[in-house]
């Protein structure tokens, strides 16, 4: 198995490099698999029935949704963390705060071990496309497979309001995280306009996320 990028020759349409073409970076797009497939998968690995493994599903879910709401950061059994948090500006004086500072709310995920090794350790497969649709290239990614974290890294999280960075729009934000498909490499950096996420400014205020 494989990540799947494409670098699209893209002609950018704002910022200092408005008018040229640049190979902008993007995720495939995956395909969704409904609830009931995962269920059905889940059921035959462990040999508890769909109606058992549906009624466990749902009340991880709820038990999930009632504790988030709590402010409690929850495990998710075999995958991690989820919290909630928000993306606010900051102010000088405390007669400045307002419900108004918060930008936006967030799901914050923080992937455990296992699953940032998985992710380490799954190979990335650019496919480079130029402006006429043809592909012209393929390269395996030979980076160092650093992941992110979303608690140290402040552009971490994968939540951008500013706009969805999908390689045919490279003037946006980020679908997959600050990197592959937004702000560094398709996204607001090669439309000449730097998009810094979670420390970036706001209507006057330094906009922080919690």
């Amino acid at each position: 198995m494989a990540i799947n990028l494409k670098a699209k020759e893209t002609l950018i349409q704002v910022g200092e490099l408005k008018g040229k073409y640049r190979f902008v970076l993007s995720t495939e797009l995956y395909s969704k698999l409904p609830e009931s497939k995962v269920i059905k998968e889940a059921a035959l690995r462990s040999g508890v029935s769909r109606g058992v493994m549906q009624a466990c599903w749902d009340a991880a879910g709820e038990v999930i949704k009632a504790w988030s709401t709590e402010g409690h950061s929850v495990a998710i059994p075999g995958l991690g963390t989820m919290r909630f948090g928000v993306r606010a500006k900051s102010v000088a004086t405390v007669g400045e705060v307002a419900g108004s500072l918060i930008t936006a709310r967030r799901v914050i995920f923080t992937p455990n071990v296992d699953i940032k090794d998985e992710l380490q350790r799954t190979p990335i497969q650019i496919t480079c496309i130029d402006r006429n649709g043809k592909v012209v290239k393929n390269v395996t990614s030979g980076d160092s497979g650093d992941v992110e974290d979303p608690d140290k890294d402040p552009n971490g999280g994968g939540t951008n309001p500013g706009g969805t960075g999908n390689g045919d729009n490279p003037g946006g934000g980020s679908q997959s995280g600050n990197t592959e498909g937004g702000n560094t490499q398709g996204g607001n950096t090669e439309g000449g306009k730097t998009d810094t996420g979670d420390t970036g400014s706001e209507g006057g205020g330094d906009d922080v996320s919690l």
